[in-house]
């Protein structure tokens, strides 16, 4: 096949920045070597590790692929996921990548899957995903869908070709959907599309009835999505007339946005109450407040009461109680119209670590009683299981409800 060993080993760096392989396997570099004709090609895979030449650590020429038995052929591949240098594996894989035909995609394919390292070895199976798709997406397509139990193949596929042939892609995914449901192909078709031509991305995605596949989609868009800036993020969001993908997309944008710009991150979910507001608030004042408490405890007093601010003022506990129970309490003090049952919560899980008797002092804030002894229960009888000493202690000189002081003085006593 033409596909370049630099091409590939693009993608793989991708790979492994990204989590998930979302670019195209050609590039410019790919079609130049490609086109300089055979000398260029077989210049661009002399530099593969098992090139016909030698490796790079000076082992031996190495036959040719087309030259090998299918047994031998499945060995090497073998021989090369075993290696424990990461670099070497994947210049090896590479370079023998670049000698399989079309016909040797399934054989190599299932011998990797048999290895059983898939998991722990994603961005070598994209690679090998990838290059089936651009020699022969439809047999690699028809593989994923008969031989796999999961989506990962599929989409990975599915991207490869989208970005070679969006047109030939859709009508497959079109072709191969039956039903009334969100069409679970256009994933990894919509993920390679909302780098080259966003606005046919949206149109496919805005198409889409609720569901988890639109969800999935959702997803696959927004990294691309993000790479345009915060306005431009913003008003794509904004733009959506379906209320509960522009909900959605919002939920799922205003983290990465609010890494950048919490401040204006804020005002835009307030500008545009909902579910997203909800959501995320809390989260958003949790991580401002570990980078800079002081403007995000600024922020927080600006807030008007209500949801909100509740829900703000969690996010603002959690991060604090960690380090500095006491400035915890004293910031739901401060706020306490606005202290409700998941505050409290947020406060006993977060300050527990590191002062136990400050996490259980709150425990009282609760409003709901049969969720308050739960977690006197709880917080109690993990403090008794790391310092039983300083436990018992503080249950002797402070109050506890009735049914949980005669819980563990019954656990106490029937100890040996």
């Amino acid at each position: 096949m033409k596909t370049s060993s630099l091409t590939l080993l693009a993608s793989l760096v991708f790979i492994g920045t990204m989590g998930f392989f979302a670019g195209r396997i050609t590039s410019p570099a790919s079609h130049s070597a490609t086109n300089a004709g055979p000398a260029a090609t077989r210049s661009a895979r002399a530099s593969g590790a098992w090139s016909d030449d030698a490796t790079n650590s000076g082992t031996p020429r190495t036959t040719r692929l087309s030259a090998l038995s299918s047994a031998e052929r499945l060995k090497r591949l073998e021989t090369i996921l075993r290696g424990e240098n990461p670099l070497d594996r994947n210049r090896a894989l590479l370079a023998f990548i670049d000698q399989l035909r079309p016909g040797d995609f399934e054989e190599a394919v299932t011998r990797f899957r048999d290895l059983g390292i898939t998991d722990s070895r994603l961005g070598e199976y994209t690679l090998l995903l990838s290059a089936w798709a651009k020699a022969d997406p439809l047999s690699a397509l028809a593989y994923a869908k008969d031989k796999t139990n999961n989506r990962f193949a599929m989409d990975t596929i599915l991207t490869t070709w989208a970005s070679l042939d969006p047109d030939a892609a859709i009508r497959w995914a079109q072709a191969n959907h039956t039903g009334d449901g969100a069409n679970p192909h256009l994933a990894g078709i919509l993920r390679s599309l909302a780098a080259e031509d966003p606005q046919r991305a949206t149109q496919l995605l805005t198409g889409m009835p609720r569901s988890r596949e639109r969800g999935d989609a959702l997803d696959a868009m927004l990294p691309h999505l993000l790479t345009m800036g915060t306005e431009a993020t913003r008003a794509w969001i904004e733009g959506l007339s379906d209320e509960a993908l522009r909900s959605g997309a919002m939920t799922r944008a205003a983290e990465s946005l609010a890494a950048k710009d919490p401040a204006g991150t804020v005002a835009w979910l307030l500008a545009n109450p909902g579910e997203a507001t909800q959501r995320r608030m809390d989260d958003i004042y949790s991580a401002w407040a570990r980078k800079d408490e002081q403007a995000a405890m600024t922020s927080l007093s600006t807030l008007p009461k209500g949801a909100a601010r509740r829900n703000a003022l969690r996010g603002m506990v959690s991060s604090v109680a960690v380090t500095d129970p006491a400035k915890a309490m004293t910031l739901m003090d401060r706020f306490a119209d606005d202290v409700d049952d998941d505050v409290v919560r947020n406060f006993i899980w977060h300050s527990f670590g590191n002062s136990p008797a400050a996490a259980i002092s709150q425990i009282s804030r609760i409003a709901d009683a049969n969720t308050r002894n739960q977690m006197y229960t709880r917080a109690v009888g993990r403090w008794l299981e790391r310092d039983p000493a300083a436990a018992t202690t503080w249950m002797q000189t402070h109050p506890l409800p009735s049914s949980v002081k005669k819980h563990f003085d019954h656990q106490i006593n029937s100890q040996p």
